[in-house]
């Protein structure tokens, strides 16, 4: 029964996303951004998250907006919808033009890092369109893993792992992910982690994160330490019709030497990268997502 399921909902995606594929790209964009503003209506649930998250973030002051916290996350809704029509240009093989748009800023930064011969850790969050981020990195410049969760449905698992190859990318799956992203460190690889989730608590620190505490993950600082990687900042942000994709400087890791102590301040110093993107481009983040959570007021 689970095979059929898997099968039904797979080809019910593939035949939604079908007409946003054939669409000309203008058309199928204009398209994505209606369906991101009918689930900003339609998903109630999501939408009070969203708005409530950006709310806080205001109040607390780390957070200065030009709107309504409700046309942010309208922004935000209809940003994930232009995002999605994308993906499915790609994935339908039909996005190449896509991805050769893309503006690179910092490249530089990326050579002296790769110098090193210790491999790059890219972080990054839910800015833009993530997927895209990566998918350009590996389709223009070299290789590149990603850390990923396994989707639910195997056949949908199957077409995202095959989407990211036919690119140059592989998947990293959660499950036992430290010992894979070492390997790819030690040939002097580079693996992207997007860390702007909230982790259990045994997976991170809770740090300030625009104005209120967050656990997040500590495993980029731990791989950086442990590895001696170089640790840049990847995002990718629109102007108008464009992308512009930023590569930032190498970062310096902390020097305090008790152990514990760098780490949070390394976890800081990565996640403060995120928050800097958001107050740039506050309706290019993921609002919808309870980034606080398992944190009491």
């Amino acid at each position: 029964m689970k095979k059929i399921k898997w099968l039904l909902e797979a080809g019910t995606v593939l035949v939604l996303a079908f007409p946003f594929a054939m669409l000309p790209m203008t058309l199928a964009l204009k398209a994505g951004e209606l369906l991101g503003f009918v689930f900003y209506v339609l998903w109630g649930s999501r939408r009070k998250i969203a708005i409530d998250n950006v709310e806080k973030a205001v109040e607390a002051g780390a957070l200065k907006i030009d709107a309504s916290p409700a046309q942010v996350v309208r922004k935000s809704f209809m940003n994930l919808g232009r995002s999605l029509a994308e993906i499915i240009k790609i994935y339908f093989g039909l996005g190449r033009r896509l991805i050769d748009s893309i503006e690179v800023v910092g490249f530089d930064n990326y050579l002296k890092a790769k110098e090193r011969g210790k491999g790059i850790l890219f972080i990054t969050g839910h800015c833009g369109n993530w997927e895209l981020t990566a998918l350009g990195f590996g389709a223009r410049v070299a290789p590149l893993a990603v850390i990923a969760r396994a989707q639910n449905n195997p056949y949908l698992n199957r077409l995202v792992e095959k989407t990211r190859a036919r690119y140059g990318n592989r998947i990293i799956y959660k499950q036992g992910a430290l010992m894979a992203i070492l390997s790819v460190l030690r040939n002097n690889g580079m693996v992207g982690v997007l860390m702007d989730q909230a982790v259990l608590p045994e997976e991170g620190y809770i740090i300030d994160f625009l104005g209120r505490g967050a656990w997040t993950m500590k495993i980029p600082a731990i791989i950086a330490r442990k590895r001696g990687a170089a640790v840049l900042p990847a995002f990718i942000h629109r102007e108008g019709n464009r992308y512009i994709g930023t590569l930032y400087p190498e970062v310096p890791l902390s020097q305090e030497k008790d152990e514990e102590k760098a780490l949070i301040e390394d976890t800081k110093k990565f996640s403060s990268y995120i928050e800097n993107y958001i107050r740039e481009h506050p309706a290019e983040w993921l609002w919808i997502h309870r980034r606080w959570k398992r944190v009491p007021e």
